[in-house]
């Protein structure tokens, strides 16, 4: 992916990492309405629609967020190609005869394709790290997400009221409780090489 050049798109992706109100009013007029459009012509409604909207917008906030999104094709078709394939997923989870899709031929470029891996690769990991981070104790909790949130430890003891020894002890544990459970978990390894 390296050698593809980023798209000038790439603003709708550091919009959304912002949290940039004018982008994203922007997305939902520019590229909401297609897909509510598409939603509701293969056997959805416009809650449907919103849900699918929701769900991919806050997918691609949280991998904007960590810096591991670069746009390489037109927001448009990468958004779109999102929403369908979740879309086409809910389907098939609620049925089990064949699905109808009505739409129009899109030629979207390899670089969308590559790209939908990408973001559907990086929200199983995320989905399995949250499902892991959820078995942890409270306080395992607690010490991770503010050594997450700030970046000097020290501060985070403070915050804790505890020593400086001690958190940075329970960090190391509780990671590596995380990291074990990850690694053991059934999908690590279809997700590790990727």
């Amino acid at each position: 992916m390296g050698r593809n050049k980023i798209h000038p798109d790439q603003k709708y992706i550091d919009g959304l990492a912002a949290n940039d109100s004018v982008i994203i009013k922007s997305i939902y007029k520019k590229f909401v309405p297609k897909v509510v459009m598409f939603i509701m012509n293969n056997s959805g409604d416009k809650d449907h629609a919103q849900d699918v909207v929701q769900e991919i917008l806050i997918l691609l906030f949280n991998q904007a967020k960590e810096g591991s999104l670069q746009l390489t094709c037109p927001f448009d078709a990468y958004f779109f190609l999102l929403c369908k394939r979740k879309w086409l997923n809910e389907l098939k989870k609620t049925s089990n005869k064949g699905v109808t899709i009505l739409e129009d031929v899109l030629s979207i470029n390899e670089s969308a394709h590559e790209l939908i891996g990408h973001t559907e690769e990086f929200d199983e990991k995320q989905q399995l790290f949250d499902v892991m981070f959820q078995k942890l104790g409270d306080k395992c909790k607690e010490v991770l997400k503010l050594s997450f949130e700030i970046k000097s430890m020290e501060e985070v003891a403070e915050k804790l009221n505890v020593t400086y020894g001690y958190v940075r002890k329970k960090k190391s544990l509780c990671i590596g409780q995380l990291t074990q459970w990850i690694q053991e978990a059934k999908n690590f390894n279809s997700l590790k090489n990727n």
